[in-house]
């Protein structure tokens, strides 16, 4: 078991330490269910009530925490304890799964990829013609890289992620457990004659440097160009990216959110849980919708949008403490 002194971990905080601890730490845990060899985080005045009845032996803080630390208990104050928890995070964290051997015998690679110093393949992979892996990238097991991709450097795909043939992906990404990236877009029409034509999906997917793709996620290939994720975007689990969507960069959307065909996201913008974007919508710089709303015309940039249908945030709260009234009154 790891053990770090509270001096130790400040010296990667380069906080400030406020009272004093004899005790070794041994992990970090949220401040409810932590343990007297563990370090917690208020990040929110709101939460410094409970620093009395928590175990913790140390908290960082935020430093204009109010309350005292108390006897054998220390708090190391830093600017932002959101993201000094980050770091904290990144000291306790535990090794990465291990390779034995860099490319595992049961890896099936064909003889025109080009495979990069310190890559590692592992257990049942498939890497097609023309691939092309930068170094230091890790293969988890059963992975599926289609012709003629690229892998950039020192990105990481777990286990049973497919990358369709010719979509390209960025330095230092992570792609996560079964992500599909660069399936079919969703495209049909109505034929007389034969039902539901299939339009072929002759495109690609482009996503840049630094991009985080969740669990069982979906990125769409283009129906005539490229689907883009630009740099440093984050895609929550169960995520759908429409064919020919484009995001700007740092864009995050949550979990179950989707964007049909052909929407533009602008840099910055944020996509809550369940949120669902109409197709060839264009939503500005800075644009947050709201959990669960439904955007069905473009957003200007910096504007926060609420409800289904999504409308300006101020405006949906108007309308909903309306209704909550209305029913209220009719109860009386």
């Amino acid at each position: 078991m790891k053990q770090s002194t509270i001096e130790e971990i400040n010296e990667v905080l380069k906080g400030t330490i406020v009272g004093s601890t004899s005790i070794k730490i041994t992990a970090p845990e949220q401040l409810d269910i932590a343990n007297e060899t563990e370090i917690s985080f208020i990040g929110n005045k709101k939460y410094e009530k409970f620093w009395a009845t928590s175990k913790a032996c140390v908290a960082v803080v935020n430093e204009d925490i109010s309350i005292e630390p108390g006897e054998n208990r220390a708090f190391i104050k830093v600017k932002n304890a959101d993201l000094a928890m980050s770091q904290v995070l990144t000291l306790f964290a535990p090794p990465p799964p291990v390779f034995k051997t860099n490319i595992h015998q049961t890896a099936t690679i064909d003889e025109t990829a080009k495979i990069g110093d310190g890559v590692k393949i592992g257990a049942n992979c498939y890497v097609g013609p023309n691939v092309v892996i930068r170094e230091n990238t890790i293969l988890y097991p059963n992975v599926t890289i289609l012709d003629e991709s690229t892998i950039g450097k020192n990105t990481t795909i777990w286990p049973g992620a497919v990358v369709r043939e010719r979509c390209h992906i960025g330095n230092d990404c992570i792609i996560h457990p079964n992500a599909t990236i660069g399936a079919d877009g969703f495209g049909f029409r109505p034929d007389p004659e034969r039902g539901l034509v299939k339009i072929p999906q002759i495109g690609n997917v482009i996503i840049g440097n630094n991009v985080e793709i969740g669990a069982n996620s979906s990125v769409d290939r283009g129906k005539f160009s490229s689907t883009i994720l630009g740099d440093g975007c984050k895609i929550d689990n169960l995520v759908q990216i429409g064919h020919n969507s484009k995001l700007g960069m740092f864009c995050i959307m949550a979990g179950n959110s989707g964007l049909a065909g052909s929407v533009t996201l602008g840099n910055g913008v944020i996509i809550g849980g369940s949120a669902s974007i109409k197709d060839h919508v264009t939503i500005g710089d800075g644009a947050m919708i709201g959990a669960g709303s439904g955007v069905a015309a473009d957003v200007e940039a910096g504007k926060t949008m609420l409800g289904y249908p999504a409308i300006d945030a101020k405006d949906a709260l108007r309308q909903w403490a309306i209704l909550k009234r209305m029913v209220n009154d009719s109860k009386k």
